[in-house]
């Protein structure tokens, strides 16, 4: 039995998110939501609200006992990317793209 939860078009670029993803996998949730509660990154907070949320999809569409859940899964995937121009030198432009991410969360009990 797994519980999942998605968050899409996510902000944050994927390689930052990975970083804090690298963090929890593996972990039982409440371990997983202390160590995200003092991770001083912006995708912290997103990732905590997405693991409360897979842990309450658990509890209420599974039936699974929120004690014995732990983190079998998560992912940093790439989203759209949203292309802006930055004016340059001699009358250039610069591209600057604003990265932003999939993240999804599996847990499973033990």
């Amino acid at each position: 039995m797994e519980a999942k939860a998605i968050v899409r078009h996510v902000r944050i670029a994927p390689r930052k998110v990975q970083l804090v993803a690298d963090l929890v996998r593996g972990k039982k949730v409440d371990e997983a939501l202390a160590i995200l509660k003092y991770t001083p990154r912006g995708a912290a907070t997103v990732i905590e609200k997405l693991v409360k949320s897979a842990v309450a999809n658990a509890e209420n569409n599974h039936n699974m006992d929120a004690d014995n859940l732990y983190i079998s899964e998560i992912h940093a995937n790439q989203g759209p990317t949203m292309k802006r121009y930055r004016p340059r030198a001699f009358g250039r432009a610069a591209r600057i793209r604003k990265r932003t991410s999939h993240i999804g969360v599996v847990l499973k009990e033990k």
